[in-house]
This record gives C-alpha cells, sequence and structure tokens, in this order.
C-alpha cells in the first residue's frame, strides 16, 4: 500500500506510483560516501569511551570528561545522516543506520562510561523491584509502607521487571538498569516510524523528525521507569489507531476493527496498571481523534477500552491513593502558574547547572519553533497531518491539571515531541518538487539551494551537540561512584529491622533499599523551619528526630557526595554548610561513627543516648 505523498506543490504532488529501480550506478556509489562517515564516527566515538574518565566530574557533568573525540565523532555522524538523509538517491537503510549510531552516542555513553547506573530514581525503582521479590505480594495501603504503598498499587512495570530478574537469574534489576535507556529509546523507533509514515512517505522527512525526535527527548524520561515502558506504549496504541483510522490508496478504509480493537487491550491495559498519567495523556490523545471524523471509528472503540480499564483498575487496587490524591489534585486544578513552578530544591544552582539549565530550554525551545514554522510553512503537510497536530497541542491542557510533583511541565514536552519533531524536520527540509516521489532515486533536485542545505545541516548539528549537556550535564548529581554504593549497601545490610536512615538528601544509590523493613527521612525536604533548626544546633537536632527508634533497630546518619551534589546544584544548602553539619555530628558523644570511605560517612545514634538531646 503506498500513502499519499506530502509536497506543497499542490494536489499533483500529493500521490505517487511506486519508486523506480535503482540504478545501477547509484548503487555503486552509494556504500562508501555513506559508510565511511558511520564507520568513522563509530570509531572515534570507541576511542572516546575508553578515554573518559568518570571520576571527579564537575559542574557540567559528562561534558567536561568527554574529550574532544567525541565531539567529533557526534559532527561526523551527524553530517553523514545529513549527506544520506537529504538525497533520496542514497539508500533507504542508511538514515536507520545513523539513527541507531546516534541512539549508542547519546544513550550507550553512560552505560559504558560509569561503572554504576545512574539517577537515584532509577535505584529506587529498583528497590520497588526488590521488595516485590522478596514481598512475594502487593501492598494496598500504606500503614506499613507510607508513600512507597504507591508503587505497589500501579505495579505492572515493576512485575515485569522482578520476572525479568528470575528469568535471568540476574542479581537485581540494577544488573541491567544502566543499559534501559538505549533500550527504552529502541523501543520508540518501530511506533515513531509508524507514526510518521501514516502522513508521509518521504523518506527525508520520516527519518529526520525520528532524529530529532531522540535528540529533543533530553527530559530523562527515558530511564529504568514506569513512564519510559508506558511512553513507548502509549506511542503504539497512538500509532495503530493512526494508521489504521486512515484510508488507503483507493480512498477504502482499513477492516478487521474489532480484531485491532482486541489486539489494542494488552497495551492499554499495560499502561493503565503501570502508570498514573500516561493513561490520562493517552484518554486526552484518543478524545482529541474522536473529534476528527476520519479517525473517530478506530480513536472511539479505542477509547471504551481504555475507559473500562483505567475505571475497573482505578476503583479497586489503586482506590486507596486515589482517596488521598484526589482533593490535592482539585484544588491545584486551574492553577497554571503554581503548577509550572518548581519546588524547594529544584533551581539549579551554580555556573554549570543555570548553563546546562539553559541549554536544555533553548534545545526544546528551538524544536518548538521549528516546529510552529513547519506548521506554517508546509500547508499541505499541516492538512494531511491534522490529526498529529492535534494530539501535538493536546497535552498542554495538563497544564491546567496538576503540577505532577513539580515535573508536569516536562512530561507535556514528553508527550508533545512526537507531533513537534515531525513538523520541525518539514521546516529544515524543502518541500520536494512538484510531481516527484521522494522515494524514488531519480526524484531529481528538490526545491532549495545550497545555501539553505548548508544552514539546516548546521542547525541540526548544534541541536544534535546540545542534547549532550542538556541530557549528561547533570552527571556529577545523578552518578554514583562504586564506593558510594558499597557505603550505603554496608548501612543497609547491617541495620536491624525497625532501623532508621537519615540522610540531607535523597540523591544517593540504594536510598529506598529495604523501605519494608528500614524507615529513611531527608531534613532537606522537611520544612525549612526545621532546616534551619539543624543548622543551629546539627547533632542536637538530629538526635532528637532519631531518637524514636525502638530497639533492636538503630538510628544512622548518613552523608554521602551524591546528597552533597544534590543539595548544592539544587540551590538547597551548600556543601560547606553540610560539611558543619557532619563535623558537629562527629564531635558529639551522641554519636559513633560506624562506617564511611572516600565517597561518605555513617554515623549511628549511640544506643545509650535514649531520647537526650
Amino acid at each position: 500500500m503506498h500513502l499519499p505523498v506530502t509536497s506543497d506543490a499542490g494536489p499533483a504532488a500529493e500521490t505517487s506510483g511506486p519508486p523506480a529501480a535503482d540504478p545501477v550506478g547509484v548503487r555503486r556509489r552509494v556504500p562508501w560516501g555513506a559508510a565511511l562517515p558511520l564507520v568513522g564516527a563509530l570509531a572515534l566515538w570507541a576511542h572516546s569511551v575508553l578515554r573518559t574518565d568518570p571520576a571527579g566530574l564537575g559542574d557540567f557533568g559528562l561534558v567536561g570528561a568527554l574529550p574532544v573525540t567525541y565531539w567529533a565523532a557526534l559532527a561526523l555522524l551527524t553530517g553523514g545522516f545529513w549527506y544520506c538523509v537529504r538525497d533520496p538517491a542514497r539508500g533507504g537503510g542508511w538514515p536507520a543506520a545513523y539513527v541507531l549510531g546516534l541512539l549508542l552516542l547519546e544513550r550507550a555513553t553512560q552505560a559504558l562510561v560509569y561503572p554504576t547506573a545512574l539517577y537515584a530514581w532509577a535505584w529506587k525503582h529498583d528497590a520497588v523491584v526488590e521488595h516485590l521479590l522478596s514481598a512475594g505480594r502487593l501492598e494496598t495501603t500504606a500503614e506499613r509502607l507510607g508513600d512507597m504503598a504507591v508503587y505497589d498499587q500501579w505495579p505492572g512495570f515493576f512485575a515485569a521487571q522482578a520476572g525479568l530478574v528470575r528469568l535471568t537469574g540476574a542479581e537485581s534489576a540494577a544488573v541491567f538498569m544502566a543499559w534501559w535507556p538505549l533500550f527504552s529509546s529502541l523501543l520508540l523507533l518501530a511506533p515513531l516510524l509508524l507514526v510518521y509514515r501514516t502522513f508521509t512517505q518521504d523518506r527525508r522527512l520520516v527519518w529526520t523528525a525520528v532524529w530529532l525526535f531522540h535528540v529533543a527527548n533530553w527530559v530523562g524520561q527515558d530511564y529504568f521507569s514506569p513512564q519510559s515502558l508506558a511512553f513507548a506504549l502509549y506511542l503504539g496504541v497512538i500509532a495503530v489507531v493512526l494508521r489504521r483510522g486512515g484510508r488507503t490508496e483507493d480512498g477504502r478504509r482499513p477492516g478487521g476493527r474489532l480484531l485491532w480493537t482486541a489486539l489494542l487491550l494488552p497495551p492499554i491495559a499495560a499502561v493503565v496498571v503501570s502508570h498514573q498519567l500516561t493513561p490520562v495523556m493517552l484518554g486526552a490523545g484518543l478524545t482529541a481523534l474522536c473529534l476528527i471524523r476520519d479517525r473517530r471509528t478506530w480513536a472511539l472503540p479505542a477509547l471504551v477500552v481504555l475507559a473500562v480499564v483505567f475505571l475497573a483498575w482505578n476503583l479497586t487496587v489503586s482506590l486507596p491513593f486515589l482517596r488521598e490524591a484526589v482533593p490535592e489534585m482539585l484544588r491545584s486544578f486551574g492553577d497554571v502558574r503554581g503548577n509550572l513552578e518548581t519546588g524547594y530544591g529544584s533551581t539549579p544552582t551554580g555556573t554549570g547547572p543555570v548553563t546546562v539549565s539553559w541549554v536544555a530550554r533553548l534545545l526544546s525551545g528551538a524544536v518548538l519553533l521549528l516546529a510552529a514554522l513547519g506548521v506554517l510553512r508546509r500547508t499541505a503537510l499541516r492538512t494531511r497531518a491534522r490529526p498529529l497536530l492535534l494530539l501535538t497541542a493536546v497535552p498542554l491542557l495538563m497544564l491546567v491539571a496538576n503540577d505532577y510533583g513539580s515535573e508536569m511541565i516536562f512530561r507535556v514536552l514528553l508527550f508533545m515531541l512526537p507531533g513537534a519533531c515531525f513538523f520541525a524536520a518539514a521546516a529544515l527540509l524543502p518541500p520536494a518538487a512538484a510531481g516527484a516521489a521522494p522515494d524514488a532515486p531519480d526524484a531529481g533536485p528538490v526545491r532549495g539551494g545550497r545555501r539553505r542545505t548548508a544552514l539546516a545541516g548546521a542547525a541540526l548539528l548544534v541541536l544534535t551537540a546540545a542534547f549532550v549537556p542538556a541530557y549528561a550535564g547533570k552527571d556529577r548529581l545523578s552518578y554514583f561512584p562504586p564506593d558510594e554504593v558499597e557505603l550505603v549497601r554496608q548501612v543497609i545490610d547491617g541495620a536491624p529491622p525497625g532501623s532508621l536512615v537519615v540522610a540531607a538528601h535523597r540523591n544517593y544509590p540504594l536510598a529506598y533499599a529495604s523501605y519494608g523493613e528500614i524507615g529513611h527521612y531527608w531534613f532537606l525536604e522537611d520544612a525549612k523551619s526545621h532546616v534551619r533548626e539543624v543548622l543551629g544546633d546539627p547533632a542536637g537536632t538530629l538526635a532528637r528526630d532519631m531518637a524514636g527508634v525502638a530497639p533492636p533497630g538503630r538510628a544512622y546518619f548518613l552523608l554521602t557526595r551524591g546528597q552533597i551534589a544534590g543539595s548544592e546544584m539544587n540551590g538547597m544548602l551548600s556543601a560547606a554548610e553540610l560539611r558543619r553539619i557532619e563535623r558537629s555530628v562527629a564531635d558529639s558523644p551522641l554519636f559513633e561513627r560506624v562506617g564511611g570511605n572516600s565517597a561518605g560517612v555513617v554515623y549511628a545514634l549511640r544506643p545509650t543516648t535514649g531520647s537526650t538531646p
């Protein structure tokens, strides 16, 4: 089946016949010109990985540790991609190969450079998997687990990972979670291609949009998390609805609606039982597609299935959480300004974090600006891809609903990206010449000269380079060296049931390990007045906070480099203030040192102190 080809050249250019056969001469010229930049880029990247030392990361994270050969590899890869994708005569498989190369440079570098997995939240999710494996059942109330019980009420992702751990015989999910960003990004390729090919057969536009998506997706939702899997499933459902909801070349509608709706049930159910926000985004998107007559016959059955599964789950398993959360959600509804604001400890501080934050904002702003230009400039494409344009705008409505823990703006951006990158790619690429099929090797020249091509290629290179600081510029905060992992593991393994671990900030590995038996408290997340009390009398205040632990449990004070980085880079307490707190605890007779290494130190409240301040 050949879908219409989008072009600005009018109705005559919207449809084309089968691509012409590749001329023999073209085939002989393609491999070397297309392959050499890719091979060279991968060789430079491999050399860069071997030369990158993660020790002593500065305020610019991994950016400051990468050698110049990495940037040369990125430039060579981008140039090779642009060389291959803009000319239909250079083979359809090469852009795919370059996108895979991009994913290696983007998402595999950290997995190879760092000996441990990134992100405190990834370690938190590892703890949830461990809890499911050890407990063997779900907790439906907060009586024992506190706010961690919410994960047991949306267990789809964690149950799947627990099954994978048992199936592979791995020690824990931490064995493979460092590679999850690459895996989750690969999962997005198929649905992205299906979505984009629904609206155009111009492979230049399709692959440039895919490239831009992975460049613009810096927000970090690809890590070991329910959101990463739920987003891939969301995109898969949308792709099927869009793909089956159109018309074939002869004007007929695809059949098999009942069968395809039944096939959508498993991914929809997986989304509902894995994540709180994604089903809402999926429902909003399907509702928007119901407004378009050609898509309604497929979007409506999928929406009904989603509504039934969503209500069934939320009125049973997740009801305990919703009873407490819904009143707060109603209070924040309509407060767009409040939903956009970040909370205490979310403001980048210091030259590196501020610069990285602005690079990320400019990257997103540039892609969205290009998308707006593409919508305005490509009239025929805008008309044909109206469903995708609508899906791009719908996530903005979520800014009215909730702040989602000060993260709603990032989630909105994530769900806007598939459509935004499609139209941004249209802005970078010149429209195909009238009457030409962009897939055909003899399609002829496109409108736009060498200067335009060079400017567009330069823009693509700048956007691609900006991804690195936007994505890896905070690795000082996200990376935990083996010494830090080992120190925290010693604390957790040696703590009796009922113990309490007190820390400044939750940014350290295994921060939630054994959360069913061991309590965790981070005083920088308490009221600012209490933080001032800790600063005024560190040892005395912390001793009072820790005095309620009943034997045989013990109370521990833990300070690690990850906490210091998280506090400093997020505008909380400085390293000097945290070190002063540590010295007060070290000098106090109320505490005894029970462990420490190059990454941190741990003290225990002496059992004889009781509740003495």
